[in-house]
């Protein structure tokens, strides 16, 4: 039950939606994350240390990055069947058509990106 309860816990707030929608379309580093959401480097990271907490996302360093990525095999049941209900939702929400507009124009820069916001 706590698996359950901890992914809906993840789904319950906008950011972590959005960004799971982000990484449905790719792998995303968090300074990809911060310019597809327009939001704050802390924000970027701390919501997606929950996603990984709640076992959606699973991440990986490249380079100076630390890459950001659907955790398909590591997913329980539960979060499994969540992920499916979100990957078929939202596709005509305009603040994801936003998301996945800015995305296209997201670029891995180097760790000055957070000292820039």
């Amino acid at each position: 039950m706590r698996d359950l309860i901890k992914a809906f816990r993840a789904l319950s707030d906008e950011t972590r939606v959005r960004i799971l929608k982000l990484l449905l379309e790719r792998e995303c580093c968090v300074c990809e994350v911060m310019q597809a959401l327009d939001i704050s480097q802390t924000r970027a990271s701390r919501n997606l240390g929950l996603l990984q907490d709640a076992g959606f996302v699973k991440s990986q360093r490249d380079g100076l990055w630390v890459v950001y990525s659907i955790d398909e095999q590591g997913m329980g049941r539960y979060s499994t069947s969540l992920l499916d209900i979100l990957r078929k939702s939202l596709d005509d929400n305009d603040i994801i058509a936003q998301d996945r507009k800015r995305l296209k124009q997201a670029v891995r820069v180097g760790p000055g990106c957070v000292q820039g916001r």
